[in-house]
């Protein structure tokens, strides 16, 4: 079972009894999240257009972002990485950003031969359009996954209960243990997909599902699978006895008024509908040519075009209030369609087992490789293999949505997830850190691959008793990136790193004995106090190093203090104590 929750129950408790109950879902031992306060403070916010200094956000971020995404409309290292895409991001209530690129429809072929797109004549291709609606993919597995938590809300499922209690077919082939749960985080067992669409009838699809055995004993491993939704798209169907469009339709997209959001959309949408790809032997199961206004993925087109893992086709602007709904703990306007505390645990981690693929129920959390700098132990997401993504940021309020079609005209062009990476890293930019002192604080930058030195001027320690004071803030990659705090008295030939404590508001001291942070901090300013060893030339400097792939926030240092023998021996609000600190990758920043 994963970890204990933070009141000392563990999550199957939680499951078993608020849960199963189907009553007050009362979770109030959890510290209250984000979603949480929002509800509890009455503050609901719906969407409106706005200026990103009325989002609380930094506009030259956001242009940022756009710049960026338009550099992968060229070759991403070969190809484009997508024809097109629609940008969406905001803060509270305000939308700061809605900008479409590139080309909705721009190839109407794959020629392998070349290895080109065989394009539409130009009076043919269509542009993106703010409201270009998009094949979500996997994205389809949140809407999967709200409407698995409404039931569980209900009372109709219980989240430990075995599957098998509801599809007792289910059972076979060494599944019988496997929950609810297990389907919501991947820790079932299933491999990652198997191709149903061979299977010539629904009924035979389903006992595919059936008699498909684990890979992994339940519950000892998290796998991504395609299977998990589908399984849970059959539990949903059996306790509600309705299909699971028309779930979509009554619970979840008429309440909020997402009319651009639905399975199979109708033939007059065409024209609105980035296309995807054209689908041959052998890169596609299927020979279907140009796919455009049908769902991409091969099993969800076999099963008609509607499941649990893929098949919903939506808008930047429903996706955002999609964010925004659950941002705001379940509600929109005067539609709920969850519990705050079901959202809270939406967004709470079940995989504390598995370092790395941290999960929620449905969502991912903390995933840098598709989030970017956003990525914070609360932030959830999921991507689509069509090329989109949604990421939320209950910590800063802010959401982001990066709709691309990158298998079109072809899976193969696109490589990674560079994109999605650099918008999340630009709108974590483009919420300010006020500086903890003054006007100004340093700030590391989120380069990759780099190392920033931070160094202040040679200081006499020798008469003991020294130490360094200042406010810190970091965010980096857990692990791969850190900063550290050093000391020379040999003129730099060699470096010592420097034991410190931190403190921040409402907790005790946290010890730092290697002389580093890494990872979360809470993206707070923290006080830094550090001993200082005496020394005639005592050099200090702070180091952050990241690696090529993925950066946090990064870093921030202000009010630098050194004492020692009772006096000061800089303080970095003396202008001239300032102009002696030398800054290699490091900036003073307001932001």
């Amino acid at each position: 079972m994963a970890g204990q929750a933070t009141n000392g129950f563990t999550r199957r408790q939680l499951g078993t009894g608020a849960l199963a109950l189907g009553g007050a879902l009362a979770i109030t031992p959890f510290a209250a999240g984000p979603a949480e306060a929002v509800a509890d403070r009455g503050r609901r916010p719906t969407l409106r257009r706005g200026s990103a200094e009325r989002a609380g956000l930094l506009a030259g971020h956001l242009r940022q972002l756009v710049t960026d995404a338009e550099a992968f409309l060229g070759p991403s290292p070969e190809h484009p990485w997508y024809a097109g895409a629609v940008l969406l991001a905001g803060r509270g209530g305000t939308v700061a950003l809605h900008e479409p690129i590139g080309m909705a429809v721009r190839y109407q072929a794959y020629d392998e031969a070349t290895d080109t797109g065989v394009e539409f004549p130009a009076g043919r291709q269509i542009p993106m359009a703010e409201d270009t609606v998009f094949d979500l993919a996997s994205i389809s597995k949140l809407f999967t996954s709200i409407l698995a938590v409404q039931q569980l809300e209900r009372g109709a499922l219980e989240l430990e209960a075995p599957v098998a209690s509801y599809l007792p077919d289910f059972g076979r082939a060494g599944k019988r243990e496997v929950t609810v749960r297990q389907l919501l985080t991947h820790t079932s067992g299933f491999r990652a997909w198997i191709p149903l669409y061979r299977a010539p009838t629904y009924e035979e699809k389903v006992r595919l599902v059936y008699d498909e055995e684990p890979v992994s004993t339940p519950g000892t491993a998290y796998l991504y699978s395609d299977l998990n939704m589908i399984s849970l798209q059959l539990v949903l169907e059996k306790v509600t006895g309705r299909t699971l469009d028309v779930l979509l339709r009554e619970e979840v997209t008429a309440p909020l008024g997402l009319d651009r959001t639905r399975y199979n959309p109708p033939a007059s949408w065409r024209p609105r509908i980035a296309a995807t790809e054209d689908a041959r032997l052998p890169w596609s199961g299927l020979d279907r040519g140009l796919v455009w206004g049908e769902v991409h993925d091969e099993n969800a087109f076999s099963l008609g075009g509607v499941a649990g893992h893929a098949g919903v086709f939506s808008c930047a602007w429903d996706l955002a209030i999609l964010a925004r709904t659950l941002l705001n703990g379940g509600s929109y306007g005067r539609a709920r369609i969850l519990r705050p505390e079901s959202v809270e645990l939406m967004f709470t981690d079940f995989n504390t087992d598995f370092p790395g693929d941290e999960h929620g129920l449905g969502f991912e959390l903390y995933q840098h490789w598709y989030m970017g700098a956003m990525a914070t132990p609360r932030t959830a997401g999921h991507t689509g293999f069509t090329g989109t993504s949604l990421v939320l940021d209950p910590t800063t309020d802010s959401f982001l949505v990066v709709l691309g079609n990158s298998v079109h005209p072809v899976r193969g062009w696109r490589s990674g997830s560079a994109p999605r990476v650099a918008a999340g890293t630009s709108m974590a930019r483009a919420v300010p850190v006020r500086p903890a002192h003054g006007r100004t604080a340093w700030f590391s930058g989120t380069a990759g691959s780099s190392t920033a030195i931070l160094t202040l001027p040679a200081l006499d320690t020798s008469g003991g008793g020294g130490r360094l004071r200042c406010s810190l803030w970091w965010d980096t990659e857990p692990g791969s990136d850190a900063l550290v705090l050093e000391a020379t008295a040999d003129g730099g030939t060699t470096w010592a790193p420097v034991p410190f404590t931190t403190t921040r508001r409402g907790e005790g001291p946290r010890e730092h004995p290697e002389g580093s942070a890494t990872g979360w901090s809470g993206r707070v300013w923290h006080r830094l106090t550090a001993g200082l060893p005496a020394a005639r030339a005592l050099t200090l400097r702070w180091r952050y190093t990241t690696d090529r792939l993925y950066v946090g926030r990064g870093a921030y240092v202000d009010g630098l203090r050194a004492e020692a023998a009772g006096d000061i021996l800089f303080h970095d609000a003396r202008p001239a104590d300032a102009a002696r600190i030398e800054a290699v990758g490091w900036t003073a920043s307001a932001d």
